[in-house]
């Protein structure tokens, strides 16, 4: 068995001192050192915790490695369907301890070989060859392995700092660890990063100021760093963040990876203080790579090419300059990086990198696997414990953000006052009354069917993002995600329709029983839930709101055709009339006539009224004009459990589509 050459951290260079970014003094506008204090793992977990954190046997760090690795991206051109090439055959090894920053030009690859590395690619990304940690295949164990930090902040922004973190650390940790080692551990990191003081201030979103986006690139890397994963990959953790804090996020990092993890990094334009940082570089270009080693010695290799960086220079804008395509000599720059690839695929500096990656292999192929168990006696949070809170928190946002909860609540006692005056006293005695009742029927459904079904269709596009992210960490399973957002939104779906019920019921002069009032509340609250469903349906079918509707402004059109107050049931055009069996404003406007006009008995034919109608003398006889029968008043209200049942279905089908794809 041959041993790898000295290749990885046992060649870091001393940290460099933090240097103050404002003209000597150690503070700025944004930060103060205080609130940043020393990283020190232990502080936050007790020996119990320990033990159900511990990740074993790897507590010598982990070592990842590839080879042949190459990524297409699909996409569509002209309407055809093809494959391009973004990472083209790399192979490469970062040891335990590593600090590495993958660094090129814009379009280069470096997020890509990342996520492909993260095991997080896309449903859009095709990833050839063969990565190993620690000698074995990866797969989807690394949602659990391994931190990833991505370069968008998506976060609940009505959360606070703290709530977030309380929520996480229940999502991401052993169920065996106590609130009260959870709430030190999330406080240690807090103080770690400067968050301390923040800790009660809102994320921020839709309009209202919350963190910095310095603050939220420092919120989403302690977010990551509550399980303590042996390798982290930070796709631009410096992005947003003022240099003194850019520095501090490094110096972090620096000391994680002194004590034995794997940190990879994309960096775009660092200091030179944050570029002497890192320990391990890779320059990708062009999807090849350009260079990986030392950090210390990459100077040379250029150097022995003929491209001196000079002293006024960064080291790290001189490499981007070198391997960046200049406008108007493309073809020039094509040639340089094409020379400096492929100089570097025959250099010693490959052959290390080779020593390292050939080693990792042998390993993996002797053991068949090597033996590790990826978390020793973890215990993962119970589904229960999951939904609860994942529904504590799509509350929290719920109740927080005014347009889903109070102006909803105002504006539908506000229509509710109205359609009630608009009816006021109806007369059930009477030809005129007949129609008046029916109106007002037609009101209640059409009221509680599109403001509902309107108000739920950017529920999921607007959270997708967040849910994709959070389902790749593996977090929790696509059915609990849609299972807490119908109980976050549930109460609002029982709240309104009743309140709606309550004022216009009695304000328009509908059945004075408390029978008839019941059930067309219930048949109210039936109707709004039904339709939410199918607005959540099409919230989670289509990528957008605008696509949604466009899809859903004819579906309504089938809906209020087949409701029964238009167009008799027995006359609808075969074409369309099965869409009568989807139409909950069929079943909701049949019931609660049924309701209303039930055991209605002389309905009076006064000669003032236009000879050419005709009369109508009970409520059968009404019922009979619009095709509706007494007998269908159960089996209206069991197809429209039906149908909530099944478009919550449908829409859960649709959500878990999106994962596969995303």
């Amino acid at each position: 068995m041959f041993k790898p050459r000295n290749f990885g951290p046992s060649e870091n260079t001393p940290l460099l001192p933090l240097q103050p970014s404002n003209g000597g003094s150690s503070t700025n506008n944004y930060e103060n050192p205080s609130d940043f204090e020393p990283l020190d793992a232990s502080q936050s977990l007790t020996k119990k915790t320990r033990s159900y954190s511990k990740w074993s046997p790897m507590e010598e760090g982990v070592t990842l490695a590839w080879s042949d690795l190459t990524v297409h991206a699909r996409t569509k051109i002209k309407g055809k369907l093809i494959y391009k090439r973004i990472i083209n055959s790399v192979t490469g090894a970062l040891k335990s301890g590593s600090l590495a920053a993958i660094m090129g030009a814009s379009g280069a690859g470096k997020s890509t070989l990342m996520a492909a590395l993260g095991y997080r690619q896309t449903g859009e990304m095709q990833v050839d060859g063969d990565i190993v940690i620690n000698g074995r295949p990866i797969g989807s164990y690394m949602k659990h392995l391994s931190g990833y930090m991505p370069q968008e902040d998506l976060f609940v922004g009505s959360l606070t700092v703290l709530e977030h973190m309380n929520i996480m650390a229940h999502l991401k940790l052993d169920r065996l660890i106590s609130s009260q080692e959870k709430s030190l551990k999330i406080k240690t990191i807090l103080n770690q990063l400067g968050l301390r003081r923040c800790a009660n201030t809102c994320i921020g979103a839709r309009g209202h100021k919350g963190l910095s986006g310095g603050e939220k690139k420092r919120l989403a890397f302690a977010t990551e760093l509550l399980n303590d994963p042996p390798i982290l990959f930070c796709d631009e953790p410096t992005t947003g963040l003022d240099s003194y804090s850019a520095q501090k996020i490094v110096s972090i990092m620096s000391r994680m990876s002194t004590n034995g993890k794997t940190i990879l990094c994309t960096i775009h334009q660092p200091s030179s203080a944050i570029f002497g940082m890192f320990t391990q570089l890779i320059l990708v270009a062009d999807g090849r790579i350009a260079y990986m080693g030392r950090r210390a010695t990459a100077i040379e290799f250029f150097e022995d090419l003929g491209y001196v960086c000079p002293s006024s220079y960064s080291p790290a804008d001189f490499f981007i300059k070198t391997l960046s395509t200049t406008v108007g000599h493309e073809n020039n720059s094509r040639m340089t990086v094409k020379k400096i690839c492929d100089h570097y695929t025959v250099s010693d500096y490959a052959k290390e990198v080779d020593v390292v990656v050939q080693y990792e292999f042998h390993m993996g192929r002797a053991e068949q696997p090597r033996a590790f168990e990826m978390r020793q006696n973890f215990k993962s949070p119970f589904w229960l414990h999951t939904l609860y809170w994942l529904t504590y928190r799509a509350f929290k946002d719920s109740i927080r953000n005014p347009s889903v909860q109070t102006l909803r609540i105002l504006q539908r006692m506000g229509i509710a006052l109205i359609v009630g005056l608009s009816f006021y006293s109806t007369n059930f005695f009477t030809q005129k009354g007949i129609q008046a009742v029916q109106g007002a029927i037609f009101m209640f459904v059409c009221e509680n069917t599109f403001n509902p079904m309107y108000s739920v269709l950017a529920e999921f596009p607007e959270n997708i993002p967040l849910f994709v992210r959070e389902f790749r960490s593996g977090l929790y399973h696509p059915a609990t995600y849609y299972v807490s957002r119908i109980l976050a939104l549930l109460p609002g779906f029982l709240i309104e329709p009743l309140l709606f019920a309550s004022i216009a019921y009695w304000i328009a002069g509908l059945r004075s029983t408390s029978y008839a009032f019941l059930m067309t509340t219930l048949i109210t609250v039936l109707t709004t839930n039904v339709s939410c469903a199918c607005g959540i349906m099409f919230s989670c079918a289509f990528e957008s709101v605008p696509i949604a509707m466009a899809y859903l402004v004819p579906f309504d059109y089938l809906l209020m055709v087949t409701s029964g107050l238009f167009v008799k049931r027995g006359t609808i055009p075969v074409i369309i009339g099965w869409s009568r069996y989807l139409s909950w404003m069929m079943y909701s406007t049949e019931s609660i006539s049924i309701i209303q006009w039930q055991s209605i008995r002389n309905i009076s034919c006064d000669i003032q009224d236009d000879d050419s109608l005709p009369c109508l003398s009970d409520g059968t006889s009404v019922l009979d004009q619009y095709a509706f029968s007494e007998d269908n008043l159960a089996c209206d209200i069991w197809n429209m459990f039906f149908l909530l049942i099944g478009f919550h279905l449908l829409g859960y089908v649709f959500l878990w589509w999106k994962t596969k794809r995303a």
